[in-house]
């Protein structure tokens, strides 16, 4: 896949499958925006991700508005204008109902949700101008529900249909789509979920034995999927949601 000068942002793009994401797109010819919570964050992405005249540092907290718009103008400004929108920047976590308090929810939901859709509103007069596209990462926990994950299942469940909403509402001028990847090893799957675990080797092998295919997905499996929906082999594809969860909501 050829993404030549093409203008994208990545939020979230530090870290985790965002970075993968980030990293996928400039390999493939593409000008990239980095998004990260802070500038240091962002800076730091880039010069991991080697420098250059094709990469520039978004800062912005995505769980604002404020943030999202910032995040989106900064890349508008520097490229000309904008193809390709990519909203990874999310935060995922676990609790029982009874332990899920309002500050939890507010978190996931700004983040997740309302992150996604204010970045989406500020970059959609570019995207119109360029018949680009949006491309937001969901999770196979937005496709299912999974015990005491309800309220990034919640988040996540929002930013599928969201997805699918704003796939009908923009088109045909942008395509909207979403990936759903399942457990990744990222930083923060092994931080929040199996370091802090009482067992973290109990707590690994847990994820693994999730999906029919028994194993963790790395992040490039998760960015050369959203490569492939935001690429003009996917021309005729919007709406979609693509799970990248190695069957895990195949049987369930």
């Amino acid at each position: 896949m050829d993404f030549t000068g093409k203008r994208v942002l990545v939020t979230g793009g530090s870290r985790g499958i965002g970075y993968a994401v980030a990293e996928a797109f400039l390999a493939a010819g593409a000008r990239v925006a980095v998004n990260g919570r802070t500038g240091q964050s962002a800076n730091t992405a880039l010069e991991r991700l080697g420098g250059g005249p094709n990469l520039v540092a978004a800062p912005g907290d995505i769980g604002t508005v404020a943030g999202c718009e910032s995040a989106v103008q900064t890349a508008v400004d520097a490229f000309g204008g904008l193809d390709i929108l990519v909203n990874s920047a999310g935060i995922g976590s676990g609790r029982p109902i009874e332990d899920s308090d309002e500050a939890m929810w507010d978190l996931h939901t700004d983040v997740n949700l309302k992150g996604t859709f204010f970045c989406s509103r500020a970059a959609l007069s570019e995207l119109r101008k360029s018949t680009g596209n949006i491309v937001t990462i969901a999770s196979d926990a937005g496709l299912m529900g999974v015990p005491g994950l309800t309220v990034y299942c919640a988040s996540k469940g929002g930013v599928v249909n969201m997805t699918r909403a704003m796939a009908v509402e923009v088109a045909p001028d942008v395509r909207v789509n979403c990936a759903c990847p399942g457990y990744v090893d990222t930083d923060m799957i092994r931080r929040d979920s199996i370091d802090k675990s009482n067992d973290p080797t109990a707590a690994e092998q847990r994820m693994i034995e999730y999906a029919p295919l028994k194993r963790i997905a790395m992040p490039a499996e998760s960015s050369q999927s959203v490569l492939y929906l935001a690429s003009s082999e996917a021309r005729f594809v919007t709406g979609a949601e693509l799970a990248i969860d190695g069957g895990s909501t195949a049987g369930r």
